[in-house]
């Protein structure tokens, strides 16, 4: 009988611990959902916010190209030759995209120009009926590629002078004003046999400042930027059709700028640009070529 009365005791004893334990464990619960849904909204937000700002700091830096107007012109300078006779030539207004890099984009790129498999490389160039050099169609090849220099090939510098050629020198990266600006360039046609590449060319040789000619970087592109293209292309054995167009307003004696289109026959290039006869610093009047620091 005693042995009886201890266990039922003992179960008693049991049972009032295990619900005080649970009665504890609910009020627990219960105080935690309290504290969660009592968190003010704005924590949440700094949370969030620091977290964002955490995962910014361990994503990766990139560099920014700076851009200066003293290498590369501005886009108002560049479309300051942008008159209704040039756009109404380069096909509209809606066609021309400022690329931010000195130059334009033509119709996005694409060109009309055909390149016909088989067909043996050739370079034409054309003169208007004032005499301007005003294009040079080509189609060219690896055979047509020059490496070696011009004074070992007798197409060294001249003292001919193409039209509005007033020289000007100049402080900064651009230390003189004009090029003699060839359409087809020396390295893309200089062996093909039959074309002078020469410096003398009349016809292919127009008054060209030494931005348009020579700016060769992604962020300041000049004729020679879409050039190395071409120069890549040909190294590789592509047939590339290419043609370059000069520009003029009206009667003027010097180029508004260049059209520079090509297409090559696997399609693996293609550009349609416009590069603007125009140098930072330089005011150019293009009925004569004389000109002025701005």
């Amino acid at each position: 009988m005693f042995k009886q009365k201890n266990k039922f005791k003992l179960l008693v004893t049991i049972v009032s611990v295990m619900t005080l334990l649970l009665t504890g464990c609910s009020q627990s619960n219960q105080t935690a959902q309290e504290s969660s849904s009592t968190t003010p909204k704005t924590k949440v937000v700094q949370q969030s916010k620091q977290a964002i700002s955490q995962a910014k700091q361990k994503e990766p830096q990139t560099k920014t190209t700076h851009y200066n107007s003293q290498y590369t012109p501005t886009e108002e300078l560049s479309r300051s030759v942008l008159t209704n006779d040039v756009v109404t030539k380069l096909g509209g207004l809606a066609l021309i995209k400022w690329n931010g890099a000195g130059a334009f984009i033509i119709n996005n790129n694409h060109n009309k120009l055909k390149v016909i498999r088989g067909n043996r490389p050739y370079a034409q160039c054309q003169v208007d009926d004032l005499g301007r050099p005003v294009m040079v169609d080509s189609l060219l090849t690896k055979a047509t590629r020059q490496y070696k220099n011009r004074r070992k090939t007798g197409n060294g510098a001249s003292k001919w002078k193409p039209a509005g050629f007033h020289q000007m020198k100049l402080n900064g990266k651009w230390n003189h004003l004009y090029d003699r600006g060839h359409l087809l360039a020396y390295s893309l046609v200089g062996n093909l046999r039959g074309f002078d590449a020469s410096e003398r060319n009349i016809k292919n040789i127009a008054t060209q400042t030494a931005w348009a000619n020579e700016a060769r970087s992604h962020n300041s592109t000049g004729q020679n930027y879409f050039e190395t293209k071409v120069r890549k292309a040909l190294d590789r054995h592509k047939t590339v059709r290419y043609r370059v167009t000069n520009i003029y307003q009206g009667r003027n004696i010097i180029p508004s700028g260049a059209q520079l289109q090509a297409k090559s026959l696997d399609g693996s290039l293609e550009f349609n640009v416009f590069i603007p006869n125009v140098q930072p610093g330089v005011l150019i009047n293009y009925e004569t070529g004389y000109a002025k620091v701005a």
